[in-house]
């Protein structure tokens, strides 16, 4: 029997990443997002140690504590936080409650799992999940159709890269425009590998955790930063499928099986190359076996130094595409693939949220998350903190405003930009954990 512990945090996609990620240590987990519950379920199921978040909606963290360790004097407790930092509470929680562990947030999971395995090793560590990469050795490049339609992407000229040896550069050009997919030439669609089936189940393999994607891709993001993972984060809709890689929290590449996001097609979508050239540059590819960017550069039509630029750029497009999904279905794995690539963004997840929003959330769906009549407050426990996000300068005005008196109707009134404009802010604000709906 795997040893069973009790993991406790109100953010959900956090209590899923480290759920899993203790179960494939081989842990039973019971996992809670509020005092209550956990609690009850310790009566139905006890646990042989706990992680317990400081801060959660209905109580205290110290007093879910002092709650269990009625019915087990001796459990092993480890805490975690975003709000209660600093030496002296790391002090109280080791004098009062003996804690083997005393984690702030962001804090590394594995240095978390390290400490539990130190007052409860595990039985026998789970069998692990496939990488997700593997899914898209199987199948064919998805049309556009299967992806639904899109508007055109706005891109900033910056981007910030990690080559072979750590070595981390900022690339400058200009603002790129992605336009909308457009349908490619069957030519271009690659066969099923021999022997292969052409259809595959969902990306990820048993044991993975698994959820919907609706409005959550935000807190999905934030659960790999707040634990610093390395890991995979795959979505899917459709046939359609992409997978973002983490390194220590950080998205740092992204791969996807829609044909219109691979390499060519994107200079195609930001003006760099003629449809045509990229056709002929295609099919010279496939008879030599060479990929198709070589071929681009060999003929004069990309430049080797503009390369590094526009596959960085490339990547980025993927993982904004993301944030105009409000449905599929996701899927968590912890493995290192990223390491092989040979370039890395270096993109703040923060920024990453608050331009993914002002994107590609339509007004409807921004109406939808944040209706005129609310009022909005400053969160207890933000995920992030305001110096980490670059703010325009009428948004660093507007923030001093919200207090909780004030309707997002008057705040629009205040701003005086336009609806969907301020709309965008404040809802990122809200992903960010900024700021949270007054009650």
């Amino acid at each position: 029997m795997a040893p069973r512990i009790l993991v406790v945090d109100d953010n959900q996609e956090l209590l899923s990443l480290l759920t899993q990620l203790f179960e494939e240590a081989g842990y039973e987990v019971l996992g809670a997002s509020r005092g209550k519950q956990a609690v009850e379920l310790a009566k139905a199921q006890p646990p042989a140690a706990a992680v317990l978040d400081i801060l959660l909606p209905d109580m205290m963290g110290y007093h879910l504590a002092d709650a269990l360790r009625k019915d087990n004097p001796q459990l092993p407790l480890l805490f975690i936080t975003g709000v209660f930092k600093g030496g002296k509470h790391a002090v109280e929680s080791r004098t009062k409650y003996q804690a083997a562990g005393y984690f702030e947030k962001p804090f590394e999971a594995q240095k978390l799992l390290e400490a539990m395995t130190k007052v409860l090793p595990p039985e026998k560590p789970a069998a692990s999940a496939a990488s997700l990469q593997d899914a898209f050795e199987v199948e064919l490049d998805i049309d556009v159709e299967e992806e639904g339609p899109q508007d055109a992407m706005e891109l900033t000229g910056r981007i910030k890269v990690t080559g072979g040896g750590n070595i981390t550069a900022e690339i400058r050009g200009a603002n790129l425009t992605a336009s909308p997919m457009q349908k490619v030439p069957a030519t271009q669609v690659r066969p099923p590998t021999p022997g292969r089936p052409p259809d595959p189940p969902p990306v990820g393999a048993p044991g993975s955790r698994r959820g919907e994607i609706r409005d959550n891709l935000p807190s999905l993001l934030t659960a790999f930063y707040l634990s610093r993972e390395t890991g995979e984060l795959g979505v899917q809709k459709g046939k359609v499928k992409k997978v973002v890689y983490f390194e220590k929290g950080t998205p740092v590449f992204a791969l996807s099986n829609l044909l219109a996001d691979r390499f060519g097609q994107f200079l195609v979508r930001v003006g760099k190359i003629k449809p045509e050239q990229l056709q002929d540059a295609s099919a010279v590819a496939a008879q030599s076996n060479r990929r198709t960017g070589d071929v681009l550069v060999e003929r004069g039509l990309l430049k080797d130094t503009e390369r590094l630029y526009y596959v960085g750029q490339q990547v980025k497009a993927v993982i904004y595409s993301l944030f105009a999904w409000d449905e599929g279905s996701y899927v968590l794995s912890f493995r290192e693939k990223a390491s092989a690539e040979s370039i890395k963004l270096d993109l703040h997840p923060a920024n990453l949220i608050v331009r993914g929003i002002k994107k590609l959330y339509k007004p409807e769906r921004l109406r939808r998350l944040l209706q005129p009549e609310d009022r909005l407050i400053p969160a207890v426990a933000p995920a992030y903190q305001l110096n980490e996000v670059e703010l325009e300068r009428w948004e660093a005005e507007l923030l001093p405003k919200i207090d909780g008196n004030r309707t997002v109707a008057e705040l629009l009134a205040f701003a005086n930009r336009p609806e969907h404009v301020v709309y965008g802010f404040l809802v990122a604000m809200m992903s960010l954990g900024i700021l949270d709906k007054r009650s």
